[in-house]
């Protein structure tokens, strides 16, 4: 029954980042509804509204169907409407910022429960319509079917006022940042609690059992409390090879057993590994560091040149490499306070170097970035760090951005500022 929960968990997660799952979720929901309210109309609900407040009920089927008709109508227009605003946004944070952002940015549930209102009350306004009869003397027009319809396109309009107002929100630069960052730093929060702080004993795994993946795809995430469950039961000790957030191809190692295990067993564990054709940043905090980079990058390229942009970003990269600071390069899990699981993270070193090695290479022309830059290693330095390795490396890649930037700079006042930010930093020659 866990194994059946936990492939439930694992489906839906991989669907709520799709645009179309609270959409096809809400029409379900819509056209269930309209059934359920011709079912009531024949119990007599309109008749008795009709009688005691019927200044509420439509009695005519003709008036119903002209209002039915003309609500469909106009969800229908403002569900284009807004899907085009979506694609519009998805287009230009492609081209001016990242492509990189579009799955976070598609998965905006905002969006997808907007998107759903429109078409549950789409799909109950026509199914509503089609159960009318327009004249019949013993027939009862359902006006309590009508008026649920036309207080469910109120509710539509007051969402379409929401969407526009979310929508102009959601294309600004900095509030996609801002999501980014949250996301990123709600991850590494969950993280650090659930961090064991001291070093764990962990047997060596060289003659351990290693087994293979059976599909490709990202690395999102993985059932830690069902893969615990199965190290008890079978007496083993497990250690997962691949880093989160990597794609992994079909037949390389995923992980090694202390036990040989057999075939159901297996494949209850790679039932536990999600595999899937994106990223998310909620579920891999590392994306966001990918995501910020590139639209730093993105920003000082000749054809976009926005300086302000990347200024912003280094500000919330700044943050997020603080709190990373604060996590261990390794990832233990336990269970009656023995570690059964041993889990790689990106290594602090490999992870800062990639960060900066592009944003050198496009931005070490320019003394405000390389101002920025210095502010952020300052920043770093002073920070309280789970390792003090973490110190020596920011010191080295804060030598390769002064390398950097005095080969591209030449002019003598700029130099000046390099020199004092090399000064500053106290880097040993």
């Amino acid at each position: 029954m866990k194994y059946f929960f936990n492939r439930i968990y694992i489906l839906l997660s991989n669907l709520q980042s799709k645009i179309a799952f609270y959409p096809s979720v809400f029409a379900i929901f819509g056209f269930l509804i309209a059934f359920l309210l011709i079912y009531i109309e024949n119990q007599g609900v309109s008749r008795y509204l009709l009688d005691h407040i019927p200044m509420l009920v439509v009695d005519n089927g003709n008036t119903a169907l002209s209002i039915l008709t003309a609500c469909i109508t106009g969800l229908i227009s403002m569900m284009v409407f807004s899907f085009s605003m979506v694609m519009v946004l998805l287009n230009q944070a492609a081209s001016n910022y990242s492509p990189r952002l579009l799955p976070g940015l598609i998965s905006d549930k905002n969006h997808q429960l907007i998107l759903g209102i429109y078409l549950a009350t789409i799909l109950y306004c026509i199914f509503v319509a089609v159960s009318i009869q327009p004249e019949g003397d013993s027939y009862q027009t359902p006006g309590f079917s009508v008026l649920l319809g036309i207080i469910f396109t109120v509710i539509c309009i007051g969402a379409f006022i929401y969407f526009i107002h979310n929508i102009s929100q959601s294309i600004q630069i900095n509030n996609i940042l801002d999501r980014i960052f949250r996301q990123a730093k709600t991850r590494l929060n969950f993280l650090l609690k659930t961090e064991e702080k001291e070093n764990q004993d962990f047997p060596d795994t060289k003659e351990w059992y290693e087994y293979h993946s059976e599909k490709s795809g990202y690395f999102q995430n993985l059932s830690s409390d069902n893969l615990l469950d199965i190290c008890k039961e079978k007496e083993t000790q497990f250690e997962i090879l691949p880093v989160k957030g990597i794609f992994i191809l079909q037949g390389i190692p995923l992980f090694k057993s202390k036990e040989k295990l057999d075939d159901d067993t297996f494949k209850k564990v790679l039932s536990n590994f999600s595999l899937a054709r994106g990223e998310l940043v909620n579920t891999n905090y590392v994306l966001a560091f990918k995501q910020i980079t590139e639209v730093i990058v993105k920003a000082m390229s000749p054809g976009i040149n926005d300086p302000g942009t990347a200024l912003n970003a280094l500000d919330y990269l700044a943050e997020l490499l603080a709190l990373r600071m604060q996590k261990q390069d390794l990832q233990f899990l336990k269970a009656d306070k023995k570690v059964l699981i041993k889990m790689r993270s990106v290594d602090f070193e490999e992870l800062l170097y990639q960060v900066l090695a592009p944003i050198r290479a496009y931005c070490k022309h320019d003394i405000i970035i390389i101002q920025k830059l210095g502010l952020l290693f300052y920043y770093l330095k002073s920070q309280k760090a789970v390792n003090e390795k973490y110190y020596e490396v920011l010191d080295i890649e804060a030598k390769n951005l002064i390398a950097d930037a005095k080969s591209a700079i030449k002019n003598e006042a700029d130099i000046k500022k390099i020199n004092a930010i090399e000064k500053q930093l106290n880097l040993k020659s």
